[in-house]
């Protein structure tokens, strides 16, 4: 028999609103027992962190060191660039646009822990090392690794990354579901839950008009470069979009993302290496995300933030970002250590955050590799490969 699978966006939407409708009527001792496991849940979260982070960063930069190339410098210089753009794109939208969308005054930090209710017990987890130590020594061991002749530590570096991704997929998205029902079930419980009901719906609208300006943007660039229509080559590149929605996966997608890169009159070569590395490099529509939405959430609790607060955040998420696994989900579980080190989040806002990446998981994913195509376009021009190919394609 077909055992039947539902992916992890209708798992999280079920969790929300199964959730809010028990919140009405489950009495307090099921609450309690919920508000139990999302504190052992945060707990084991905060533990992963670190080691979520030396587990991928550390083999993304030994990966991206390896053979230091031109090609590989400019490729990589463009998808940071690209990265950061759409970064600084959505604070500036977001600080113009959120502060009439968004009501403030709503406090997270008992959405954890509903009012009046205490778990049964609760169990201390605590880090192995904090969010920065884990960060420098990712990218230190990472930069060693790239310069290292021999196998040994490169690949034990490898199997600690299976660990992670292992535990990742096996362990913490499978249990997403649940602590994000946890979630809503508090609020609901405590009354919060329509006020961030409406501030989700708010953020993911604002959220896709940018991810359409962004791709319409990176192809204009890449259509003036190569003197191309820049819309046919994004139309060229629908198939990629529409396979990342199903898959929420740059890596599944790489195979269509590769073949509609030739079509576009890419080189076999040059599409060959740019489409894999920027699966694992370029996250412009994760990064878009990832700020809108905690720049909503700091708005919503009515926490002071500032630019270079969100500038740091910004540089240093565009080089998390390349840690993320290809997994759905992947890149917010990279980016937590950040959000809690550089803006504070706790358990609460990190849980928010998680349910509003995966909300439009599908969507920039969509983002990520259909803008690959264009950053491949870019790097065919400058390499020279692309000249003799311009009529043939138009």
């Amino acid at each position: 028999m077909k055992t039947l699978h539902i992916g992890l966006l209708p798992q999280i939407i079920i969790a929300i609103v199964i959730g809010i409708l028990s919140g009405h009527f489950l009495p307090v001792p099921m609450v309690r027992l919920f508000v139990t496991f999302n504190g052992i849940f945060s707990e084991f979260l905060g533990f992963s962190i670190p080691l979520i982070i030396v587990g991928l960063v550390t083999v993304a930069i030994a990966d991206i060191g390896k053979g230091a190339g031109k090609m590989l410098l400019i490729t990589a210089l463009i998808a940071y660039g690209a990265t950061l753009f759409s970064g600084f794109l959505s604070y500036f939208t977001g600080v113009s646009v959120f502060p009439s969308l968004i009501e403030t005054g709503i406090p997270l930090e008992e959405v954890s822990e509903a009012q009046g209710v205490q778990p049964y017990f609760s169990v201390a987890i605590p880090p192995l090392m904090n969010v920065m130590t884990a960060l420098v020594l990712a990218f230190t061991l990472g930069l060693g690794l790239a310069h290292l002749r021999g196998d040994t530590l490169k690949n034990a570096a490898r199997d600690f990354q299976e660990i992670i991704v292992a535990a990742i997929g096996v362990v913490i998205l499978p249990l997403l579901p649940v602590y994000i029902f946890g979630i809503f079930l508090n609020m609901t419980h405590s009354g919060q839950v329509f006020g961030v009901l409406a501030v989700f719906v708010k953020i993911i609208g604002v959220i896709f008009l940018l991810h359409v300006f962004l791709l319409v943007l990176q192809y204009c660039i890449a259509g003036l470069l190569v003197r191309r229509n820049p819309f046919k080559l994004l139309g060229r590149m629908m198939p990629a979009y529409f396979t990342a929605l199903g898959t929420q996966s740059s890596a599944a997608t790489i195979p269509v993302t590769l073949e509609q890169t030739k079509r576009n009159g890419v080189s076999a070569q040059i599409a060959g290496f740019v489409i894999p590395l920027c699966a694992t490099i370029h996250l412009s529509g994760s990064t878009l995300k990832i700020v809108a939405c905690a720049l909503a959430l700091m708005i919503m609790q009515g926490i002071p933030y500032d630019f270079p607060l969100f500038a740091g955040f910004i540089f240093m998420l565009g080089i998390t970002m390349v840690a993320a696994p290809g997994v759905p989900g992947g890149a917010i579980m990279a980016a937590l250590g950040i959000l809690q080190s550089m803006l504070g989040f706790d358990e609460s806002a990190q849980a928010l955050m998680i349910a509003l990446y995966i909300a439009m998981d599908s969507f920039g994913t969509a983002c990520n590799v259909t803008g690959d195509g264009a950053i491949a376009l870019i790097i065919d021009k400058i390499m020279g490969d692309g000249v003799s190919r311009k009529r043939k394609h138009q």
